[in-house]
């Protein structure tokens, strides 16, 4: 896995926006629909119930990285993938081996701690990128046997986690920097040839140890593949892989990364690929629910998977908890990441934040154990987690916010409330409930009895009868000339009113019966009816009419590509180019990464002219790993700066048809390297930017 922070990857809950999985459309295939081929949908049911019912696991990542504890000549910013990022030699890294000795480790320790927090299960390294195997192989003596421990830890957590009642579960990595036929090296490794390996000998390897790992340790809950992504592995890899374990563990679970085809650091799987049992995002967490879909966002306490002992940007336990609950109200699972020591200990910060969330799931477990998805697109306050019966649903109201005046206003819930009681209160004394309109009111205390995330439980007689605002059917909010707009409701039996103002759409307001054409700056408001009343909350947006840029006046030829400057240097953040003397620079045909000296630690910046086609409101994207920039005649349009995975982002600008300025920064500091520019607008999809729109003069 990457060592360092996602930056993007709480926005989606701390700026208080929450689409629920009911009403999203995925275009990733959903684990059902691939495994139902390979053992059927009955049975992937049968085999994914304990896994949907616990929500809440440990991630483990342990291994030879931790005794440099992310330091190497001078530096400390590296993390599990030391090996490579340092681009230290075998022989030195193997030289670990004679100082891993972590007999401070107590399995008992560490998954007693694992279940009072909460956690349903543990994944662990049994095998990470590095190749050190963390349990007794007999196919490499590059494993935890030939170190002064020599002892089996997965020994001891496997019989610890029968003991409490956890499920034990193996990460292994499918790439090996270790292994002598393991493709293609590290390109500096100029001194490590690939002369005399053979990748279907490293297949077969990983087939004996993975036997191993599934016959010596009881019953394995999941096998989490990872290092798909490099070309040598493929499909046909991975199904084979899948049936192999399926064959030794019938109830295995198996997660999409045995595959090859994950959406990178969005962890689903691309459209039609195979794509194992769940999916898997990485240090985020997906801004809509994904119905049909399972999937487990794995994410760390800090900015690294293996210990680092000089990080200590260990996330606050009030985030934790919120994102838990986040999740959950999105239907995935949450595998929270702690990386022990070389002494086999679990970093203070880690213990400590373990026992605060502890104590938050003693009260409110029953809020995230086998709830489904919020059915709710939008909460203000908070997020929700369901649970449906016969005759009976309880929503639990995750209240982040509490409300200054003590009400809590759940909008477009039509079904009559039973009772609503606050989980903290042992006694769960009823709250007062009424109604307005559309609108449950339920009246709390005047203090939030959890600072952080208060559950209110609510049950309501029979089957969930819910309704949410309506939808704008468009992406943009402003426009040149004009604009079409539709509000649409995928509720049946309702019918949308609205007003061109902020106030509040009413059985008398105008009907839409088609979409509306704006010629100027509107607030536009709508709101579902049934029978005359009202059946949801209201939707507003305004669309404002702008001015587009003037394209540029060219009195000089155009040539088709782009200028770019090469820089050379170890960022966190886009550098100022100002004070940088670059390395070459030249012509390129579009966003590529040559002419380049070196695989990590460089920058480029390209500039030159983008062919406008036709007046309008442009979106323009970037997609990049690390960071990059993007500006439109000087004026910065896309920031997506900073250290992180594979991750777009999105900004708008009005232009006129012709010429426009067009510069993009990007850096990359270790591990993958990307950069894709994409474009849309009211007229024309989403499409990479075509190199037929790039000049320069």
């Amino acid at each position: 896995m990457k060592g360092r922070l996602l930056l993007l990857l709480v926005l989606c809950f701390t700026a208080g926006l929450h689409t629920a999985g009911a009403q999203s459309k995925s275009k990733s295939k959903t684990p059902d629909a691939v495994s139902s081929g390979i053992s059927g949908k009955a049975d992937l049911v049968s085999r994914m119930a304990w896994w949907r019912d616990a929500r809440f696991g440990m991630f483990i990542h342990w291994g030879l990285y931790a005794v440099p504890a992310g330091e190497w000549n001078g530096k400390t910013g590296y993390g599990e993938w030391i090996r490579t990022s340092a681009e230290i030699p075998l022989d030195d890294y193997d030289q670990f081996r004679t100082k891993f000795n972590p007999v401070k480790f107590d399995a008992d320790a560490w998954v007693k701690m694992a279940r009072d927090a909460g956690m349903k299960y543990i994944v662990i390294t049994s095998k990470h990128h590095d190749g050190f195997c963390m349990f007794d192989t007999k196919e490499t003596d590059f494993n935890i046997m030939t170190t002064p421990f020599k002892r089996d830890p997965m020994k001891d957590l496997a019989a610890a986690c029968k003991k409490y009642g956890l499920k034990f579960c193996f990460y292994y990595s499918i790439m090996d920097w270790h292994h002598p036929d393991y493709l293609p090296r590290r390109e500096w490794e100029k001194e490590r040839t690939a002369e005399g390996a053979d990748y279907d000998r490293y297949v077969a390897y990983m087939k004996a140890e993975l036997k191993e790992l599934l016959t010596s340790y009881g019953d394995i809950g999941v096998l989490w593949f990872d290092g798909e992504w490099e070309s040598t592995w493929n499909e046909k890899h991975g199904r084979e892989i899948y049936d192999y374990v399926k064959s030794l563990q019938p109830k295995v679970l198996v997660n999409n990364r045995v595959g090859a085809g994950r959406l990178d650091m969005e962890g689903l799987t691309k459209e039609g690929a195979f794509g194992g049992d769940f999916g898997t995002p990485e240090q985020q967490i997906p801004a809509t629910g994904l119905p049909g879909v399972d999937w487990e966002t794995c994410m760390t306490m800090n900015d690294h998977w293996g210990y680092n002992k000089a990080d200590k940007a260990f996330k606050p336990t009030r985030e934790i908890i919120r994102m838990l609950a986040d999740i959950a109200s999105k239907g995935g699972n949450y595998l929270l990441n702690v990386g022990p020591t070389s002494e086999g200990l679990f970093p203070k910060e880690s213990v400590d934040r373990l026992a605060a969330i502890g104590r938050w799931m003693k009260v409110n477990s029953e809020a995230i154990y086998e709830t489904q998805a919020s059915p709710f697109r939008q909460l203000s306050w908070g997020r929700c987690t369901r649970k449906n019966s016969a005759d009976k649903t309880i929503l639990y109201l995750h209240v982040f916010d509490w409300p200054a005046d003590g009400k809590l206003v759940l909008q477009g819930v039509l079904n009559t409330p039973e009772k609503a009681s606050l989980l903290a209160d042992p006694q769960r004394t009823a709250l007062k409930t009424d109604r307005n309109e559309d609108a449950l009111v339920i009246y709390l205390p005047k203090t939030a009895p959890d600072t952080i995330n208060s559950v209110v439980a609510l049950e309501l007689q029979g089957k969930l009868d819910q309704t949410d605002p309506p939808v704008f059917a468009t992406e943009f909010d402003m426009f040149t000339d004009s604009l079409s707009v539709n509000l649409t409701s995928d509720r049946e039996h309702v019918e949308i009113r609205y007003t061109t103002g902020s106030q509040e759409p009413v059985a008398a307001s105008a009907l839409l019966t088609h979409p509306l054409t704006i010629k100027t700056t509107t607030t536009l408001s709508g709101r579902c009816f049934r029978d005359g009343k009202p059946v949801s909350g209201t939707i507003t947006r305004e669309f404002r009419k702008t001015d587009p840029l003037k394209a540029q006046e060219q009195e000089r030829a155009m040539y088709p590509g782009l200028r770019y400057q090469y820089y050379e240097g170890a960022w966190d953040s886009l550098p100022d180019y100002h004070k940088l003397v670059p390395i070459a620079d030249g012509v390129v045909p579009d966003f590529i990464f040559t002419p380049r000296n070196q695989d990590d630690n460089f920058s480029f910046v390209y500039t030159g002219f983008v062919m406008i086609p036709e007046t309008s409101v442009w979106f323009f994207y970037t997609s990049s790993d690390d960071g990059s920039r993007l500006y439109i005649d000087d004026k910065p349009v896309v920031d997506n700066d900073g250290l992180h995975g594979s991750a777009e982002k999105q900004g708008t600008i009005a232009l006129a048809k012709g010429y426009h300025k067009i510069r993009v920064a990007y850096f990359d500091r270790t591990g993958s390297d990307n950069l894709l520019v994409s474009v849309k607008s009211q007229t024309q999809p989403k499409q990479v930017l075509p190199k037929s729109w790039l000049f320069f003069n």
